[in-house]
């Protein structure tokens, strides 16, 4: 069956053809080159990252520093050590992110949870919304996790299940607090979420505190591990909630592209008036966006929980909520975008540790790298300017409105 174009037949005699109104279910042809601009300033904008990586590595070599010394009578010695300090430190990054299985499989799980939660970072973007508050809803989703992990002794199909619910329940409900107040109080989702994340983070202290997730015959604020029951299985060394990821980066593309409500989530970003007047339930909307990002941020917290059996601690989260914002603007708020995007940073972690390791390069080099990555894409004027690059219409802008919302 051939696609049916989306307008009207011409009269010759009678006004210019105009463009029929697109149904939510229609199929859309996917016009690839409209995407060339953006895979090129994305690229562009990683060379400049390493370009500029490269430099730091450079000056933070002791034998280069010490070569600067007799630049001007023997400027070998700095070019050697340079070129040297350069090659040790990125053919490290390389091997220690996808140079054997196992640092494949470290770049998986630490891929894994940006995917999730810029995949939810992103979900809200399309709908109009900055959702800064994916660390508060990790927060919540481990620690109904955590503790249904630990606290319950079930079945193993059965626990890794619940638990995983409860992940996503919790993450979900978090999400909704939000989308709520903005839906019927008219509050900022920015304010709002960041609010919420310091709420998460005094109320798991606040957990951690007492009998029921305190871990026996320790004062710290540490929780027991979750029963081997309640984790995911491994598959050639990698646990499967990894795949996981990648299925809801499938649901995500399905929900915006092919659903019913990713057709309201897309028009309530683009114009929440027009699809207001066009009878869509914007409150509605913003509730939704707002709670499937929040399960997909807790789906981010049970990689952590049921993945790799850590405890619950203060730093459960990590940074992850906050990097799955960068995650999700390099990946211009697009499912498979945001996919690349978490595999990337996924690589600079797992590598970073190699670099300090095998070629005592600071770690901090490779989070350098993420921030200069994520800087150049959000500036692709000084980008094109700097590799004399021609300007051209950027189809991968991420809708959101920010604070004239």
């Amino acid at each position: 069956m051939s696609d049916q174009t989306a307008t009207e037949p011409a009269d010759p005699n009678g006004p210019p053809a105009t463009p029929a109104e697109p149904t939510p279910g229609a199929r859309r042809r996917v016009d690839w080159e409209s995407f060339l601009p953006t895979i090129k300033m994305t690229i562009a904008a990683i060379f400049l990252a390493l370009v500029v990586g490269a430099l730091l590595i450079i000056f933070s070599t002791p034998e280069v520093i010490e070569s600067l010394k007799y630049f001007f009578t023997y400027p070998w010695d700095f070019f050697k050590f340079a070129g040297q300090a350069v090659w040790d430190g990125y053919s490290a990054l390389v091997r220690g992110s996808v140079g054997s299985w196992s640092a494949i499989e470290t770049t998986l799980e630490r891929a894994a949870p940006l995917i999730c939660a810029g995949l939810g970072v992103s979900l809200a973007f399309r709908a109009g919304m900055f959702n800064i508050g994916a660390q508060g809803q990790m927060l919540l989703g481990a620690i109904l996790a955590g503790y249904i992990g630990f606290h319950y002794d079930l079945p193993p199909g059965l626990h890794l299940l619940l638990a995983l619910a409860g992940a996503l329940i919790a993450g979900g409900l978090w999400g909704a607090i939000a989308g709520a107040l903005k839906a019927y109080t008219g509050a900022h989702e920015v304010i709002s979420t960041i609010m919420l994340n310091y709420v998460a983070r005094f109320l798991l202290l606040w957990l951690l505190a007492k009998d029921a997730f305190q871990r026996p015959g320790s004062d710290n604020l540490l929780s027991p591990p979750v029963n081997d029951s309640a984790t995911f299985p491994e598959i050639a060394g990698v646990h499967t909630g990894v795949l996981l990821a990648f299925v809801a980066a499938a649901g995500v593309w399905w929900l915006l592209d092919r659903s019913t409500l990713g057709f309201e989530l897309r028009a309530v970003g683009a114009n929440p008036d027009a699809a207001r007047t066009a009878g869509m339930n914007v409150k509605k909307v913003y509730i939704l966006a707002m709670a499937v990002a929040g399960v997909l941020a807790g789906l981010a917290a049970a990689m952590q929980i049921l993945g790799h059996h850590d405890p619950l601690n203060e730093s459960i989260a990590g940074t992850v909520g906050f990097d799955a914002i960068t995650v999700a603007l390099l990946g211009r708020a697009t499912p498979l975008g945001t996919v690349l995007a978490g595999l990337l940073f996924g690589a600079l972690s797992a590598g970073g540790l190699a670099m300090q390791g095998s070629a005592g390069i600071p770690p901090e080099i490779a989070q350098v790298l993420q921030a200069l990555i994520v800087l150049f894409v959000a500036a692709p004027a000084l980008v094109r300017g700097v590799l004399r690059m021609r300007a051209a219409a950027d189809s991968g802008a991420v809708m959101a409105k920010g604070w004239g919302g």
